[in-house]
C-alpha cells in the first residue's frame, strides 16, 4: 500500500522538518554523538544528585548523632534540677546552731516533701503495696514467705519501698508474701 492509499488526506512538511529528517538520515554519526553527550550531562547531573544526597544523608546522620549525644549529656539536667531546692533545704538545715529536735523533725519533713515532689515531677513513682495486694514479681521482690490469714501469694508486709521510672522498675519493693496453702 502506498502513503495516499494509508493516509488519504497528507500533512505537507515544513521545510525545517525536511531539513531535520535530510540531516538525521544523512549523518547518523551526528546523531549518536549528539545523543551521547546528552546522556553524558544527564549522567553528570545524575552522579552531582547522588553525591548531594549522601552528604545530605551524612550531615542529617551526624546532627542526629550530635542530639543524641546532648541528650544523654543533659539528661539528667531537669531531674538535677529539681533537687536543687531539697539541697538548699537541707544545708540551711544544716547551718542553723543550737537547732531543736522538733525544729529537725520539722525540716526533715519539709525536706521530704520537696524531694517527693521531685521525684513525682520527673516521673519516678513510689511502689508501695498495701497488704493483702497481689503479689507482682515485676514489681515486688519476695524476701521471705510467711503464714497468714490472708489468701495465697499476697502481700504481707512491705520492707522497703520500690520505685520506678515510667514504666520501668528503679528497685523493686522488697515484701513478705503470704505462704501458699
Amino acid at each position: 500500500m502506498s502513503e495516499a492509499t494509508q493516509n488519504p488526506n497528507p500533512k505537507p512538511l515544513s521545510d525545517e522538518e525536511l531539513a531535520a529528517a535530510a540531516t538525521t538520515a544523512a549523518d547518523p554519526l551526528a546523531d549518536a554523538q549528539a545523543e551521547l553527550a546528552n546522556l553524558k550531562a544527564q549522567n553528570a547531573d545524575l552522579a552531582d544528585q547522588y553525591l548531594r544526597a549522601q552528604a545530605d544523608v551524612q550531615n542529617a546522620r551526624r546532627r542526629a548523632d550530635d542530639e543524641i549525644t546532648k541528650a544523654r549529656k543533659f539528661a539528667v539536667e531537669s531531674f538535677a534540677d529539681s533537687l536543687l531546692p531539697v539541697l538548699d533545704s537541707l544545708e540551711a538545715g544544716l547551718a542553723i546552731p543550737n537547732v531543736t529536735i522538733e525544729q529537725i523533725r520539722e525540716g526533715s519533713e519539709a525536706t521530704l516533701r520537696q524531694l517527693k515532689s521531685a521525684l513525682e515531677r520527673n516521673k519516678v513513682v513510689e511502689i508501695a503495696p498495701a497488704a493483702g495486694t497481689k503479689f507482682d514479681p515485676h514489681h515486688h521482690q519476695a524476701i521471705s514467705v510467711v503464714p497468714a490469714e490472708q489468701e495465697p501469694n499476697t502481700v504481707v508486709t512491705v520492707l522497703q519501698k520500690g520505685y520506678q521510672i515510667a514504666d520501668r522498675v528503679l528497685r523493686p519493693a522488697l515484701v513478705t508474701v503470704t505462704a501458699p496453702k
